[in-house]
């Protein structure tokens, strides 16, 4: 079996409704450039407060994925 890296990126997703939301939010952008997502693992949830009420629920997200270095 072949030997496999993965690199991982940290991404941090919004949503105005909820962390999940928020935490699918980075993924799915996540999957438009790269390809051959692994793992996710939210890191740090918080949220955006504005006149003392919540505005944003974000999520800190780090993705792994499998690393194409050049041959």
């Amino acid at each position: 079996m072949p030997e496999t890296v993965y690199k991982i990126i940290e991404l941090v997703g919004t949503s105005t409704e909820s962390w999940e939301k928020a935490a699918t939010n980075a993924v799915a952008k996540a999957a438009e450039s790269l390809r051959d997502l692994r793992i996710a693992e939210v890191s740090d949830l918080d949220m955006q407060l504005k006149d003392g009420k919540v505005e944003a629920y974000r999520a800190k997200v780090k993705v792994s994925f499998k690393f194409e270095g050049q041959k």
